[in-house]
């Protein structure tokens, strides 16, 4: 196995490495001439001293490489990981290639408006929890005005009477042209019938206000994953911003006291996350980026860096 790159990952590479955080690995590797010819390409090679039944220690160690191809594919999509590993700084490299500089020093390539799986990830968290009671209203007035209409209508044809306030709003894509009506995240096409909108609305009030509840109180509140997704927020709005991610993050003593779950969920954190989440999809409605990656540029590269690894190999069997 030929190492791309290799590096500390995690807490140490955010900056908010404890005395008891465990130590993260990631990592690239170019497949073998048997694996490329054989078509056995494998997506990943992991490695924990860790149990799967218990939590990491500061001995454990867990180490993740990733194959080129692989690396790629998920730099392409967006992946919050593929992203941390393209902004680590020189402190945090193990080993490096030529291959792997070649990669970094192109990696505003992977940028794109959309950076729709770090949306995602953020928005996730920020639907789990429950947020203050304006989200919650949101979804109310949108119910109210549905069911005074006939399901089988389609969105489109109530658009005029769809409430446009706080989390409510229509947007229209660049991607799609078409037209979409968006409550608290969720989006629904203007095709769409009312009597398959109502149903999704109805499960989101259910969970969110059960979730509120709890958020109230600061119970069933996972901090470590909320602190993941201010992370991701703030490094969206970096990378949309400065098209960059700076590592140690400077919001790190601050995701830390989220992290130890220090701070009030509803008062303190939900409308930072909110907040932010607006944010971001405010600049990737502005945003000068392109709308996709360039995705043959890439798999060119992934192609020239194989082919020339496996030249030389054959070239040393001579």
């Amino acid at each position: 196995m030929h190492i791309v790159v290799k590096m500390k990952f995690g807490a140490h590479l955010y900056g908010m490495a404890t005395k008891n955080s465990d130590i993260d690995y990631k990592g690239v590797f170019l497949p073998s001439k048997e694996a490329v010819l054989l078509g056995r390409i494998p997506n990943k090679y992991t490695h924990s001293t860790g149990s799967s039944l218990s939590k990491n220690t500061k001995n454990d160690i867990d180490v993740d490489l990733y194959s080129l191809h692989y690396f790629i594919k998920l730099a392409c999509r967006g992946q919050i990981v593929a992203f941390d590993m393209l902004h680590a700084p020189d402190n945090m490299i193990l080993e490096s290639s030529n291959a792997w500089k070649t990669i970094v020093k192109q990696k505003h390539k992977f940028y794109t408006s959309n950076l729709t799986p770090l949306k995602e990830y953020v928005r996730r968290q920020t639907a789990k929890y429950g947020i203050k009671g304006s989200r919650i209203n949101a979804v109310l007035n949108v119910l109210d005005v549905l069911k005074k209409e006939d399901p089988s209508k389609k969105m489109s044809d109530i658009w005029d009477k769809l409430p446009r306030i706080d989390h409510c709003d229509t947007v229209v894509p660049k991607a799609t042209g078409i037209s979409q009506y968006k409550v608290c995240g969720k989006s629904f096409q203007e095709s769409v019938r009312i009597g398959y909108v109502i149903p999704i609305l109805e499960k989101f009030f259910d969970d969110f206000g059960s979730r509120a509840r709890s958020a109230a109180e600061n119970r069933h509140v996972d901090w470590k994953a909320v602190s993941h997704a201010l992370r991701a927020a703030y490094q969206t709005r970096e990378i949309l911003t400065e098209s960059n991610i700076t590592f140690p993050l400077k919001e790190a003593p601050f995701l830390m006291n989220v992290k130890q779950g220090k701070l009030d969920y509803l008062t303190s954190v939900a409308p930072l996350l909110e907040s932010l989440m607006d944010e971001v999809e405010e600049l990737s409605l502005s945003s000068s980026l392109p709308e996709a990656v360039d995705e043959k540029y890439w798999e060119q590269l992934v192609c020239d860096t194989v082919e020339n690894k496996l030249f030389s190999q054959i070239m040393k069997h001579r």
